[in-house]
């Protein structure tokens, strides 16, 4: 506490007919005085001048004493002017004030033109436990501020049990308006979808774009015939491109030539386009993938859409897909070049014909290295296609690129025991490559490695013989020199390799494991 004179010179200045000498004796008074003191800053609280009121509030709660407070705290709470609401809101928050003065008071500011006051007004209701005035609390999910409704939604979550608070949020879910509308949506569990249902279908033609999104997003997974046919005169006079993505997205459906129409209405929009194409390949009949072969044709199309059109093309696995993709590695289009390689992948993973394979392997091969920026994705692509694997075991060996070399290792590991690629001097060889990896500068390798040995021991793959302490540093270490070696790396500075290791180190020393 202060001492006498500073509390006795406060005092006085209370008195003083100057404005900023009284807001400086409150505010001081508050750090300095005593308990008895948080009276006198309640008398305080009436003066006339706001900046004095809010001076006064600020005072009450840092002396902290919530008897002074309980009667002035909630009055200043409906004051004209917003700083000394905000101020007296906070104060009777600290003071953790209760009662229903106070939970009015906090109620009346749930919807004051000034946001911070709201903020307050929630954490004060939730610190009670209490919704205030249900429909207002509900309605703050449309708040433009996200703290306001995030708090709103917060404490919304916390009171779901309560019968009030329950049927409001029902009926926000089915008439609300806008923003509040869809929180209420996401909010509310699955199981309440039934009972919403016709609100759900009309809400397909509700003004907001947003909403119809939100509309459209609860009634996936409801796989009915009524649910379909509404989503799909939805599709037919949508105007928005958010929500014909969404209902394209939906309505995915092999065979429904009905989706044909539709999808190709909206592949020329920039937003909508790459989900059309998707449709067009999942409904993969020979109108919809001649479609999409005029799609990955025409540069005046979006990039997303033509790369969209191409990985479906992949997906399609048409008897021209590998010789459509393969120029549009070279398109001057990145986001092209993607697609090519994401459809690419599909046709590798769904299996290539004899004289496919190889111009793939060449292509992706080449690309590795051409734009290591991509090296991952274009990795995934290469999975499963031993054609590639003299290329990438070549790369392994020598790439002085770091990217390449990390996502070149996992390609190395066999699927199973049956894949073909990997014979016994092969496999010896790949898992050096791997022991290598575990020492390489750069920490992506270190850890692409550490994950290739782990699936290398999980496919059941034995390590090749060797010595626990060989001269040769390219000869196959033993279980202890590996162990050792492992142990090193445990202490890495990179959270996600010592994970990576750690499971090596439980695969090594799982007595059921490979030996």
């Amino acid at each position: 506490m202060g001492s006498e004179h500073q509390i006795a010179f406060f005092l006085r200045e209370l008195a003083s007919r100057n404005t900023q000498r009284r807001v400086a004796a409150a505010k001081g008074l508050g750090k300095v005085g005593r308990r008895e003191h948080a009276w006198v800053l309640a008398e305080t609280a009436g003066d006339p001048v706001p900046q004095v009121r809010e001076a006064a509030a600020i005072g009450l709660g840092r002396l902290g004493v919530p008897e002074a407070g309980e009667k002035v705290l909630p009055l200043l709470m409906g004051d004209m002017d917003p700083w000394v609401r905000r101020r007296a809101s906070l104060a009777a928050i600290h003071l953790e004030l209760r009662g229903e003065g106070i939970v009015r008071a906090f109620t009346k500011l749930l919807d004051d033109p000034e946001y911070h006051v709201r903020i307050n007004a929630l954490v004060g209701l939730t610190a009670l436990g209490v919704p205030g005035d249900v429909s207002t609390l509900v309605s703050l999910l449309g708040d433009p501020d996200g703290a306001v409704w995030g708090r709103a939604r917060s404490l919304i979550y916390d009171l779901r049990d309560d019968p009030a608070v329950k049927a409001e949020v029902i009926r926000t879910a089915r008439e609300g308006d806008g923003a509040a509308r869809i929180e209420a949506l996401t909010l509310l569990p699955r199981r309440c979808t039934e009972r919403l249902l016709d609100s759900l279908l009309s809400g397909l033609r509700d003004p907001s774009p947003d909403v119809r999104i939100a509309v459209a997003r609860r009634l996936s997974g409801v796989e009915t015939p009524q649910i379909r046919e509404a989503l799909a005169t939805a599709l037919d006079g949508e105007q928005s491109p958010a929500v014909a993505a969404r209902l394209l997205h939906m309505l995915e459906q092999p065979g429904d030539q009905q989706l044909i129409g539709p999808a190709r209405r909206w592949l020329p929009d920039p937003v909508a386009g790459p989900a059309a194409a998707q449709a067009l390949g999942e409904v993969d009949t020979g109108t919809a993938v001649e479609h999409l072969r005029g799609v990955i044709a025409d540069t005046a199309l979006p990039g997303p859409t033509r790369a969209a059109a191409a990985k479906a093309i992949g997906e399609c696995g048409r008897w021209d897909a590998v010789w459509l993709l393969l120029p549009l590695l070279d398109d001057p289009d990145a986001d092209v070049q993607t697609g090519a390689v994401d459809g690419l992948g599909s046709a590798v993973y769904n299996g290539l014909r004899l004289w496919e394979r190889w111009p793939v392997a060449n292509a992706l091969v080449a690309r590795l290295t051409a734009d290591p920026s991509t090296a991952w994705r274009t990795g995934y692509a290469l999975i499963g296609l031993a054609d590639a694997l003299p290329d990438l075991r070549r790369l392994a060996d020598s790439t002085e690129d770091s990217q390449v070399r990390a996502a070149v290792l996992p390609l190395l590991v066999p699927e199973d025991r049956d894949s073909p690629g990997h014979g016994k001097y092969g496999a010896e060889e790949d898992v050096r490559r791997l022991l290598r990896g575990l020492d390489d500068l750069q920490e992506p390798v270190r850890y692409s490695a550490a994950v290739a040995l782990q699936q290398w021991l999980k496919v059941g793959f034995a390590l090749p013989p060797g010595r626990d302490a060989p001269p040769d540093r390219d000869a196959p270490p033993g279980r202890d020199a590996l162990h050792d070696r492992l142990m090193a790396l445990a202490s890495d500075p990179s959270p996600r390799l010592r994970q990576a290791v750690a499971a090596v180190l439980e695969a090594l020393a799982d007595p059921g494991g490979p030996n």
